[in-house]
């Protein structure tokens, strides 16, 4: 029979090529899961909130990091945001003055922002998922 120190290199070789057992991963939180949904495929956010290379391409390491608007209003009287601002990790807000902007459209301040910025009216549990998503990339 091997003496116990013969196999503690063997034992700790193996750990170091990952030959270990996988450490479980946690599931994802299906709220913040369907809040990057809403972010990334419904709402749209992800367009104007995130800068673009020289081909247009969203710049993956910077989404939700705030950029300039990439298009003009359609209408040359209308006021216009000329800046979306970075909203990974709700720079500005609290969880529930960003739940109040998706619910209802206003800011903290009591105002709405400027187009092209939507005037939601998300229902409160996918406002609460947006706004789980957005503070969790802080």
């Amino acid at each position: 029979m091997p003496r116990p120190w013969i196999l503690a290199p063997i034992a700790l070789g193996l750990v170091l090529l990952g030959a270990a057992a996988p450490l479980p991963q946690s599931k994802p939180d299906p709220r913040i899961e369907r809040g990057r949904y809403l972010v990334h495929e419904v709402a749209m956010c992800v367009q104007c909130h995130s800068p673009r290379d020289a081909n247009g391409e969203l710049i993956a390491e910077r989404l939700l990091r705030g950029e300039a608007i990439p298009f003009s209003s359609p209408y040359p009287s209308q006021r216009w945001a000329f800046r979306a601002p970075a909203i990974a990790g709700l720079p500005g807000y609290s969880k529930a003055d960003g739940v109040r902007l998706l619910m209802t459209g206003l800011t903290p301040s009591g105002k709405t922002p400027l187009p092209p910025m939507p005037p939601f009216r998300m229902t409160k549990e996918d406002a609460e998922a947006v706004v789980e998503y957005l503070a969790s990339l802080g």
